[in-house]
Formats: C-alpha cells, sequence, structure tokens
C-alpha cells in the first residue's frame, strides 16, 4: 500500500521513533526517504553564503547516514534547506510524489515544529498524502500490529479510512475493530425542556447499527466528544486510522481538528488520511527541487 514514503528525520528520539513506524508501514519492495530539513534561508545578517549552506546540507545527510545505519535499512537520504521544517517537507512530498509522511510526535521534534510554527500554516495546508506519527518511545516498543482501529462515521472521508484500515489489515494479518463516538448538536431550549437521553439513545442506536453492519470488522459505539473517546479507544489498538477532510492531514494537524487533538494524546500510532490521499507506485522519475542534495 504505502510504497513511496517519506520519514522527517532529526537527530532526537522522535526522529528514531518515526523510522521505525515508516518501517512498519512500508510494503514490500517499497522506497524510504529519510529527510533533514533545515534553515537555509535565514536573515540576509547572518551571511548565509552558498559554502556554508553547503556545509548544512552536507551535516544533514550524515545525521542521515547514522540513521540509516542505525535502524539497519536502506534509505534515500534528502537533506532540504527551506524557510521552515513544515514547508520543506510538504515541498518534499510534492516533489518526490509520496504517498506517506510519517513523523514524530514529540514537541521538540518534528510535528512539534510544525505545530507551533507560525509559518507552517500555509505551507502545510492541502498536503497531497497520507500522515504517520509515531506516539514517542515506539521505537523501544515490541511492535507488531494485532488489531487495527479505524474511526468511522458513515462519512465519505471515514469509509475512505475504512478501506484504508482494511488493506492494513490484510496485510499485517490483524484484527480489524471500527469506532464511532456520538454527540448531540447544540440544543435550542427556547421551546422548553429537549429529551436529552431520548436523543443520546437514538443516536447511539443508529452508530450502533450502522457500525455493527460493516463486514468482518468489531464495532463500537460510544456517545462522547470524538477525540477524547478515540484517545481512549487507541490504547486497545496498535494502530489507529482517521479520515480528514479539506484541509489535508497536516493543514488539519495545525487547525485544531480531531485529528490534532489525537496527535498529541494517542496511546497508539496514528495514520491519518486526507481525502484525496494518493497510494501511488513509485516513481524513480519524480522532480527534485534544485536545492535538496539526495544520497542513496
Amino acid at each position: 500500500m504505502f510504497r513511496n514514503v517519506i520519514v522527517g528525520v532529526d537527530e532526537s528520539q522522535g526522529g528514531r521513533d518515526a523510522i521505525a513506524l515508516a518501517i512498519d508501514l512500508l510494503s514490500e519492495g517499497g522506497r524510504l526517504t529519510f529527510a533533514f530539513i533545515y534553515h537555509g534561508d535565514p536573515p540576509m545578517w547572518l551571511g548565509m553564503s552558498a559554502a556554508s549552506d553547503a556545509a548544512r546540507r552536507e551535516q544533514g545527510l550524515a545525521a542521515l547516514r547514522d540513521a540509516a545505519h542505525d535502524a539497519g535499512v536502506d534509505a534515500r537520504l534528502c537533506s532540504l534547506g527551506s524557510t521552515s521544517v513544515g514547508r520543506g517537507l510538504h515541498d518534499l512530498c510534492e516533489y518526490e510524489d509520496a504517498d506517506l509522511l510519517v513523523v514524530g510526535s514529540s514537541r521538540s521534534t518534528v510535528v512539534g515544529r510544525v505545530l507551533l510554527g507560525d509559518d507552517s500554516r500555509a505551507a502545510l495546508n492541502g498536503a497531497p498524502c497520507a500522515i504517520a506519527i509515531a506516539p514517542a518511545g515506539y521505537a523501544r516498543q515490541a511492535r507488531r500490529f494485532d488489531e487495527i482501529g479505524v474511526g468511522y462515521n458513515g462519512e465519505p472521508e471515514s469509509e475512505r479510512a475504512l478501506t484504508v484500515a482494511r488493506e492494513l489489515a490484510n496485510q499485517h494479518d490483524a484484527r480489524l475493530s471500527a469506532f464511532e463516538a456520538v454527540s448531540i448538536p447544540a440544543i435550542d431550549l427556547s421551546a422548553g425542556p429537549a429529551p436529552v437521553d431520548e436523543w443520546i439513545q437514538d443516536l447511539l442506536d443508529d452508530a450502533r447499527r450502522r457500525v455493527s453492519a460493516l463486514e468482518d470488522v468489531e464495532p463500537h459505539a460510544v456517545y462522547g466528544r470524538a477525540s477524547e473517546e478515540l484517545a481512549m479507544f487507541s490504547a486497545s489498538v496498535d494502530l489507529l486510522v482517521v479520515g480528514s477532510r479539506g484541509y489535508g492531514p497536516l493543514g488539519r494537524l495545525v487547525h485544531g481538528s480531531t485529528s490534532n487533538e489525537l496527535a498529541r494524546v494517542s496511546c497508539c500510532p496514528l495514520l491519518v488520511l486526507p481525502r484525496a490521499a494518493r497510494l501511488s507506485a513509485i516513481s524513480d522519475e519524480a522532480g527534485a527541487p534544485e536545492n535538496i542534495s539526495v544520497s542513496r
């Protein structure tokens, strides 16, 4: 499924966690690319020269070589200068036609900088591929996808997530669980008290019927706030797959969505799929911006 995977790598534990998750999600015969993003467009008063920029690229490649050696994998190595980590990752995914970007969850690593960086927001909207987020310490865990969970509510985004989750479950010989959290909409009390308990029960009954109708899936439906309930559900599965709307997964991460909250608190790896995520075959002829240094 995921045959062209880019991993945001730095020298922290978050980078190692991202590498471990990327290895676990990569399809047989797929291609891994390790990406090191450095600030390559500093203010003029810093006096950045072409020589010093080249030195920073080579420093990044050296760090990536060490990471690939430690992980025992063969990966393409890309050192990219950019105005922000988020923009650099987004550009690389575009040019490499990636179908998955994997990052760590620590606030001091790639995702932390993406979430905190104001200049990343515009660049990350509409990211072209899925994003997987490795929880802190993932590389040190005994890793196996025995059960895969999917956030489901019958919407097109969740149907897409279900399709991908099914394929991953088949690939890893894993059980599949579908989870829906329901809540009542805003209530107009001007006409008097509303039968809240009845509404909740009706919503739950509908959700249970909807999820139970799915084939070969263990159904779960609860009442509550989606991000909180999915976070608790994530403790019982080895991978959680969710869909997102419009912005793409990275854009959703910086816009305070359910995916954003899950990225911070999920107990297991989180895979977020945008509406138009591509799961493409490898193309060795994909273009690359001139300021990317690539090594094998």
